[in-house]
């Protein structure tokens, strides 16, 4: 029996599937998320054909493993030949994952792919499947970024049962799919980038991946609110979600894990974009240093701690008399509402009021700061902007901050306090009950610790 036209309505966001149009998403609830897509089905078969009954499946069993009898040996990692790439995926790629990066236009997605080329291509085949560029821009690109190797093959193109039965035949030793956006099967009537199509896309090279035990990268778009394009069953689909972070004026890219099956999502690489390519940034803290004012009141170093790795970052604050009836408050690379919260700690509970003055927080060269250990650092700049008073330049201060006012411990200090003396800082302000377990590594390292309780006692440990 011939088959049959249905149309459906997909949520781009959470990749909901209903029969008629919401202007809401009847799921997640987002707003002109539902797509309209148009499907070929077969027909049902009637029930009356065979009695009611289930008909026994002619489809033959597969090979079913007890946990003892599978190889972890085959899950072996490859190293990319960059060791912050590698540091974020765990240790390197794992045969046979699917790594998704997403990142805004230009942030270097591809070109990082293209630089791992060069050392990869050393021991096996690359297959680069590019459905944006031509072969001679890629040729181009390369060039750029030095990347020579005989054993990467290009592939222009977009449709996925050539692509797969490309790599079934090539056997590459990794596959990179630029972008999946682009790709289409062409059994399905709706058009390349749409919920269905980037859905099935995927999971077309998951399946070929897996039964191959081939690595695959696989490049995403990203929309206006910075996530990953297509439907988030795209991201649970694959078994690493990275992102690169960045201003594109900025020569400066981070890139962190959100997901990570085979480890830490709390790692970052810390990459410079030069003209050559992206260059590893061994020394994360010395740059997010670099060019610190000296002499200057705002300004406070925090330290915090990405994955196994402490960084240190200057952290700004500008307190200036509000010229309106409603103060401004804005943030750069901290959380707009973790900076509302310690505004109100800081005239609650330190006696230091805000009230008329606009409030600008950023954090110098592009860095995110997550973690509730930089609190004491905010509370120290905000304090430091409003007396315009200047921080000690050999001063670092971490800590996090209650809503009664109290400094908290966090954890690892003696990993934070050995960075600081490796860079050169003298002092160190951080929370009261960490001071006495630290004292012996403090003097070891020749650093001097300040003991803080609450909010009332940063005037004093600033200016002490």
């Amino acid at each position: 029996m011939a088959g049959k036209l249905k149309v459906n309505y997909v949520c781009s966001e959470c990749g909901a599937v209903s029969v008629r149009p919401y202007g809401r998403c009847p799921s997640c609830g987002a707003w002109n998320s539902m797509i309209e897509e148009v499907e070929t089905q077969p027909a049902a078969a009637s029930a009356a054909a065979t009695g009611g009954l289930r008909t026994k499946s002619s489809a033959k069993p597969a090979r079913v493993q007890t946990v003892q009898e599978i190889d972890v040996d085959s899950d072996i990692r490859y190293t990319t030949g960059l060791g912050e790439l590698n540091r974020v995926l765990g240790g390197g790629l794992v045969k046979g994952s699917i790594v998704l990066i997403g990142g805004d236009p230009g942030i270097g997605k591809s070109t990082i792919l293209l630089q791992i080329c060069q050392f990869m291509g050393q021991s096996g085949k690359i297959l680069y499947v590019s459905g944006e560029e031509s072969a001679a821009q890629i040729k181009l690109r390369a060039g750029r970024l030095h990347v020579d190797t005989d054993k990467l093959f290009i592939l222009t193109e977009t449709d996925v049962d050539t692509i797969v039965a490309t790599v079934q035949d090539q056997l590459p030793q990794l596959l990179i799919i630029d972008s999946i956006q682009t790709m289409q099967i062409s059994s399905i009537s709706s058009y390349p980038g749409s919920v269905t199509q980037v859905r099935e896309s995927t999971l077309a090279v998951m399946r070929v991946a897996k039964q191959l035990g081939i690595p695959v990268f696989i490049v995403g778009h990203v929309n206006k609110e910075g996530s990953i394009a297509g439907p988030k069953v795209l991201e649970h689909v694959v078994d690493c979600v990275l992102y690169f972070e960045g201003d594109r004026n900025l020569s400066y890219r981070i890139l962190r894990a959100v997901k990570n099956r085979y480890g830490s999502t709390n790692e970052i690489g810390v990459f410079e974009m030069g003209d050559s390519g992206l260059i590893e940034v061994q020394n994360p803290s010395l740059m997010m240093l670099s060019g610190r004012p000296k002499g200057v009141s705002g300004t406070a170093v925090a330290c915090a701690l990405e994955g196994s790795r402490p960084i240190l970052a200057e952290v700004q604050a500008l307190v200036a008399a509000s010229s309106f009836g409603t103060p401004r408050r804005m943030a750069t690379g901290f959380d707009y509402n973790r900076m509302s919260m310690l505004l109100a700690v800081l005239e609650k509970r330190g006696g230091y009021f805000f009230g008329n003055s606009d409030v600008y927080v950023n954090v110098v060269g592009g860095l995110r700061l997550m973690e509730p250990a930089t609190d004491l650092a905010v509370a120290a700049a905000l304090y430091s902007g409003f007396k315009d008073t200047p921080i000690p330049e050999d001063t670092i201060v971490f800590g996090e901050i209650g809503l009664a006012g109290e400094v908290r411990a966090v954890n690892q200090t003696s990993q934070r306090i050995a960075e600081a003396a490796r860079l050169g800082f003298s002092r160190c302000i951080l929370p009261k009950h960490s001071v006495k377990e630290q004292q012996a590594l403090a003097q070891r390292l020749g650093l001097r610790l300040t003991g803080v309780r609450s909010v009332r006692e940063l005037g004093a440990a600033i200016s002490g």
